[in-house]
């Protein structure tokens, strides 16, 4: 038999190169899959024995119907309402919108399917470690074991802060229905999981640990949660903020990117302020739709797209009118204004945006933060940054300000704005603890089909709708600094405007809907799961 032999990259988050055969014998062998019998690992090797327990954050975060859909279309910021060619949907849009959804409606379904895919997967492989069925060096283990920890404790804080109540399955053998955990339970999990895996974590940062839990990622994950715990237990963690977040912050290992699109360009990869992403690739590694949702179907003329984008999302003009116009994130974040080709192709996207229902394509400004470049298709190069240095500033930031130290906080916050006002309006990036500590200059209330924000349909005119949100000068700069990166729900339910502001053509309905309906489908295949309240 003769065999000829051709080295290809293997498309799981770029790390997986193998060698294949091609030749007369036709017997399958799996190549494409880590098995028991077919991968002898040696150090090198680390990366692909693991990487099953990552590809799931793919479809995660960017795919379709994924989590960056379910934090911003259920929050202020970000609409896709009813366009020429469609985007009804089944009224999934809507749904999330009006705070509609239900066990069987509006896809945070699929975030549970996902989370549990990399759960499922990372305890596969903790399990084939610690078992010896894969056989790996005693001097890499535990910083696998500790990796792989982590990351099943990241897929369970996105549970936690979505669902709530989840079960807690670490037994990859476990035949047995998983009983259902309190969300005091999962945090504490979560938490413990975390603080756990961090001293056996690596501690190096650039291409070696690229897309893969470091100790600053794991330590930047605590963080979030620590910040979120009065949400999730009803006891607030500010003092544990604070410590985590410094940790991070003397260790010199990450600072912010002189322009704010750099972390969000196509050669993301090499961002000095990306603590974790998701790594994309057009061939090698797809899943990432998100652009072709937002932008509009002329722009592939004007940009020179190998593929037709939806064009559906879209601002709110509400979110927009907080931003003060000097502010560079508003350009660099919002497709505004005239984009035509020669040819005519293409739009003036303006701010306002009649309603949800019906409009045109030129309505409500498009995202465009994240690259837009010349042969892109329906899938994206840019990776997506799970967490960036400036949220540990800005989480450092709220817990000093909710814990008394607003001054403090004002030199974190103005450090971070300092990138995104240049020239004569170099000033305006520094603000004052008196400020942060005012309300928010988001005017909540209904917005009309005349454009003007009213205490209902056809009510009257609503002014200052925000003023009464404490810190809300904080949750602004929150908003503009993370605008369509996925953060926006848990920001509004953690200032308690989630359930209790009206924006855009949406009123509240239910202060249950800060965590979402456990899916019908696994309420209905194991009978230790309860619904949560209200659904």
């Amino acid at each position: 038999m003769t065999c000829a032999t051709r080295r290809t990259a293997f498309p799981v988050l770029g790390w997986l190169a193998l060698v294949l055969a091609s030749c007369t014998d036709l017997t399958e062998v799996p190549y494409s899959e880590v098995t028991e019998g077919n991968f002898k690992p040696t150090n090198r090797d680390m990366g692909s024995l693991i990487a099953p327990a990552y590809t799931p954050l793919r479809q995660v975060w960017m795919g379709w119907y994924g989590n960056l859909d379910f934090q911003e279309e259920t929050a202020d910021a970000f609409l896709t309402p009813v366009r020429p060619n469609g985007w009804y949907d089944g009224g999934t849009y809507i749904r999330l919108h009006e705070h509609r959804w239900a066990a069987t409606q509006g896809q945070p379904n699929s975030l549970w399917a996902r989370s549990f895919n990399g759960i499922n997967a990372a305890n596969r492989v903790i399990y084939q470690i610690d078992s010896g069925v894969v056989p790996v060096a005693d001097s890499v283990k535990p910083g696998l074991l500790a990796e792989l920890q982590a990351l099943r404790a990241y897929y369970y804080s996105l549970l936690l802060d979505n669902f709530g109540n989840v079960p807690i399955v670490t037994d990859f053998k476990s035949t047995e229905l998983p009983k259902q955990s309190t969300r005091q339970e999962v945090y504490d999990f979560v938490v413990g999981q975390l603080v756990a895996a961090i001293p056996d974590l690596s501690t190096q940062t650039g291409t070696r640990t690229y897309g893969r839990v470091n100790q600053w990622a794991a330590k930047g994950i605590l963080a979030r949660v620590y910040l979120n715990a009065e949400v999730y237990t009803g006891t607030p963690a500010y003092d544990k903020v604070l410590a985590v977040t410094q940790d991070i912050i003397a260790a010199g290992k990450y600072q912010l990117e002189p322009k704010y699109r750099a972390s969000f360009a196509r050669s993301n990869d090499k961002s000095v302020e990306i603590l974790w992403a998701v790594p994309y690739d057009a061939i090698n590694g797809p899943e990432s739709s998100f652009h072709m949702k937002t932008l509009k179907p002329e722009l592939r003329f004007v940009y020179g797209l190998q593929a037709q984008p939806w064009g559906g999302s879209a601002s709110s003009p509400q979110f927009i009118d907080t931003y003060d116009k000097a502010d560079g994130r508003l350009a660099d974040t919002w497709l505004m204004g005239p984009h035509f080709d020669d040819q005519g192709h293409g739009y003036n996207f303006v701010e306002y945006v009649p309603e949800i229902d019906s409009t045109d394509f030129n309505n409500g400004f498009p995202v465009w933060k994240y690259e837009i470049y010349t042969g892109e298709t329906g899938s994206s190069d840019v990776d997506y940054p799970i967490i960036r240095y400036a949220e540990v500033l800005m989480m450092q930031a709220e817990a000093l300000l909710r814990t008394g130290q607003a001054d403090a906080a004002a030199v974190l916050v103005s450090q971070v704005r300092r990138r995104d006002f240049t020239g004569a309006d170099s000033t305006k990036a520094t603000v004052t603890g008196a400020q942060l500590l005012q309300g928010s200059s988001y005017n909540y209330g209904w917005y009309d089909k005349d454009g003007v924000v009213k205490t209902g349909p056809g009510g009257t005119p609503v002014v200052n709708g925000g003023a009464d949100v404490r810190y809300g000068r904080f949750l602004d700069e929150l908003g503009w600094e993370f605008a369509a990166e996925g953060h926006r729900r848990q920001q509004l339910i953690r200032f308690g405007v989630y359930t209790t502001k009206t924006w855009f053509n949406h009123a509240p309905n239910g202060s249950y809907r800060t965590m979402f309906a456990i899916p019908d489908f696994a309420v209905s295949t194991n009978s230790n799961l309860q619904q949560n309240p209200g659904y």
